[in-house]
């Protein structure tokens, strides 16, 4: 397995080996006391804390949602200053409720000793909420259910 401490290059094989399912990659990348927020009111949102929890919990939680190999990630660029990249990525699989989950993605991760130190991800979380999560609709009142009645 190859190792680099170059910031820029281990998001870049990070990203790649999410892309191709390369699980040991994956490990590999993450420091094991990492943490990943991810903003929101959606079941995933929070601050994930460790490796473990994040591939496990975190990661692990997209593939039963989605349809055995649909999952497109193509990364579309990176910005590195220091130990921070930014990188933008997108996403596209069919999920197993019929829908499309495409989606537009930036990360910014920090990199210390050649891993994965911690990552705050921003994505479209209402598409997220609509084609992972559609049973958080029936849930959570509309706007107009929400609005005083007329009178």
């Amino acid at each position: 397995m190859t190792s680099t401490t170059d910031p820029r290059a281990v998001v870049i094989r990070y990203v790649e080996a999410v892309r191709d399912g390369a699980a040991d990659v994956i490990q590999d990348s993450l420091a094991a006391d990492a943490t990943w927020h991810y903003p929101g009111d959606l079941p995933i949102s929070k601050v994930w804390h460790g490796r473990d929890r994040i591939i496990n919990e975190f990661l692990g939680s997209m593939g039963p949602v989605l349809v055995p190999g649909t999952l497109e990630i193509e990364l579309v660029s990176t910005i590195a200053e220091g130990d921070r990249v930014v990188a933008e990525w997108t996403s596209k699989a069919k999920t197993v409720y019929g829908g499309t989950y495409d989606n537009r993605c930036i990360g910014i991760y920090t990199v210390r000793d050649g891993k994965i130190a911690s990552v705050v991800e921003y994505a479209d979380t209402q598409h997220v909420a609509a084609t992972l999560f559609p049973d958080l609709n029936a849930h959570h009142p509309s706007d107009a259910e929400m609005a005083p009645p007329v009178r």
